[in-house]
């Protein structure tokens, strides 16, 4: 029984901690959309989605275990905008 208590608690906090996660995912989704958008618009030679095609196939950083950038972080709010500069 006691086995049976620590799995559904267990469930139920990975549960919210999705729950949390996916909620702050949206809500930067969307507080990021007018910039991702003046971005694009603003890109005629197509260098973002290269940057991003190469940013996706390669991650020196995360295989070496090293810590990333303040903008290059997973979880920054402007690591959209790191491929402007």
């Amino acid at each position: 029984m006691q086995t049976l208590a620590l799995q559904l608690t267990t469930t139920l906090v990975d549960d919210a901690i999705a729950l949390v996660q996916g909620l702050g995912r949206a809500v930067l989704s969307l507080a990021m959309a007018p910039i991702e958008r003046i971005a694009r618009a603003c890109d005629v030679a197509g260098v973002l989605e290269q940057r991003r095609a190469d940013r996706r196939t390669s991650r020196p950083a995360a295989a070496s275990g090293g810590r990333c950038k303040s903008r290059n972080c997973r979880w920054s709010p402007f690591r959209g905008l790191s491929e402007l500069t």
